[in-house]
């Protein structure tokens, strides 16, 4: 079965059970006051594979104009009742079309871990191009190599992982152009034994 079709189907089948355990009191969550202090008064923010929209783009639609995009139909339809305040699109994040720098910040919360390994440089060179002049990001990555997960007990469903290792990630970060303002290790709260790899890499301009 395509990666991407058995993502779409395990998120289709979990409904809202995967919100309601990434909740607000979650290490993750105390990242992202920095990242909106990066982040203009009216800015645009882009939330890859946004899921139910609980918490982190209901956090940021108090704050900033949100589009978000998930690749599982169901999950767009419970985001688009929890966070009535942002845009939502079902769409696939290694195929974005929006044009050059229309956002002012991305976020990719346990998302990019989900998309073929293959298709990640490429997105992020995509996100680089869609960032406006010193645009902020802030993501979620593997921190061990994995060329390819599928685990078959994922809340109920199928699920499918790949990605590469830190040491990788970062100097793919910054292949892509990408200024890394720090990188940290954040053991998943999810799973004791895993730890991901969470990234605030900014489009730096320079006069």
């Amino acid at each position: 079965m395509d990666p991407k079709e058995i993502v779409k189907a395990g998120y289709n089948a979990v409904g809202g059970i995967y919100s309601s355990i990434r909740h607000e009191t979650l290490p993750e969550m105390s990242f992202l006051p920095e990242f909106c202090r990066y982040i203009p008064q009216n800015g645009k923010v882009l939330d890859l594979g946004c899921g139910g929209g609980i918490p982190f783009t209901k956090y940021l639609s108090e704050k900033f104009e949100v589009v978000g995009i998930d690749i599982s139909p169901k999950q767009i339809q419970l985001a688009k009742k929890n966070v009535p305040k942002a845009v939502f699109m079902c769409k696939d994040m290694a195929k974005l079309d929006f044009p050059d720098e229309f956002f002012d910040a991305v976020l990719a919360y346990y998302s990019i871990i989900h998309v073929p390994r293959e298709e990640h440089f490429p997105l992020f060179t995509t996100m680089f191009r869609i960032l406006k002049p010193n645009g902020i990001t802030l993501m979620s990555l593997h921190s061990e190599d994995d060329p390819q997960s599928i685990f078959t007990d994922y809340f109920g469903t199928t699920m499918y992982w790949s990605g590469f290792d830190g040491d990788t990630y970062i100097s793919l970060l910054k292949k892509a152009n990408f200024t890394i303002i720090w990188s940290k290790l954040v053991r998943d709260s999810l799973d004791e034994n895993s730890k991901h790899l969470f990234v605030l890499v900014q489009k730096q301009v320079h006069d």
